[in-house]
């Protein structure tokens, strides 16, 4: 799936992820959020990618159904299609539940607005996180509160053709060959992974997503302990499709911006064209 819109590209451009620590209150997180978005818009970015559970971190799934609203309509939807259109920046948040024709269940949503404040794409969670993890939680079950999506997407913006994924969805490298397929040239994965799991796998999952598809990746990732007792990992970076880290936080909440370019891109993908060279047929499908 990709927008039916065409976008002018830029051959540089200016991104940023933000880094939360989230609570179980809305406002809270969203004075939290502008006060980055800020701080990242002055620092000249033009893309914003916040991290999962930007608006909440619940103490119990009951507070995401209470929180779940219509797609294309709700205040936190209306509120990011203000901050968009009031800094004049690319607003890429992931992820927000969005309700579904099942009453107790929602997606888990990644929204892409533009700097005009118009939403023009969104993106189902694909892969669920229902695992066991050695930490407080213990026990996670997103499939208890969310329906898997279906669709991949990739959306047309200024800065070139970007791929949306959620978090657990780093884990399954055929969901980003298929956002490749489509013409990925950036790909965002909104997080919010476990302190266990980020410190065994995080940074090894972010540079290999972005180096075998020969393309930029922004991971914004929660960072640090919640009021609900959940410890998130932290260090979003901001990768390049030679697997390069250009910038990495390290916990708390905070902002990685980093100029990115189209040469860069076209010239690895150019001086080692691996993508090209792919030779199995369930490589090459479209």
């Amino acid at each position: 799936m990709s927008d039916a819109g065409v976008t002018e590209s830029v051959n540089d451009w200016v991104v940023a992820a933000l880094q939360m620590v989230s609570s179980d209150v809305l406002q809270q997180n969203l004075v939290q959020l502008e006060g980055l978005l800020v701080e990242a818009v002055g620092q000249g970015a033009q893309l914003v990618v916040l991290p999962e559970n930007f608006a909440l971190m619940p103490k119990q799934s009951t507070q995401l159904l209470q929180l779940a609203e219509d797609l294309g309509a709700g205040p936190v939807q209306e509120f990011l299609a203000r901050l968009a259109k009031k800094y004049r920046c690319w607003i890429v948040a992931g992820s927000l539940p969005i309700r579904s024709a099942c009453a107790d269940k929602v997606y888990a949503t990644c929204l892409v607005y533009d700097d005009g404040g118009q939403q023009r794409a969104h993106y189902y969670k694909i892969h669920l996180f229902d695992v066991e993890v050695a930490d407080q939680t213990g026990r996670y079950c997103e499939s208890d509160t969310f329906l898997p999506g279906e669709q991949t997407v990739v959306v047309d913006t200024p800065f070139g053709r970007l791929g949306l994924s959620i978090c657990y969805d780093l884990r399954f490298p055929e969901l980003y060959r298929q956002l490749l397929q489509q013409g990925a040239e950036l790909i965002v994965a909104p997080s919010a992974f476990t302190e266990v799991t980020g410190r065994a796998h995080w940074s090894l999952l972010c540079r290999t997503r972005a180096l075998e598809n020969s393309c930029y990746l922004i991971a914004a990732n929660q960072g640090g302990l919640h009021i609900n007792g959940r410890s998130t990992y932290g260090h979003s970076m901001i990768v390049d499709p030679w697997g390069e880290v250009l910038a990495e936080l390290n916990s708390g909440s905070g902002i990685a911006v980093v100029r990115l370019t189209k040469t860069q891109l076209n010239k690895v993908r150019t001086s080692f064209p691996v993508i090209k060279h792919r030779r199995l047929a369930i490589a090459r499908e479209q």
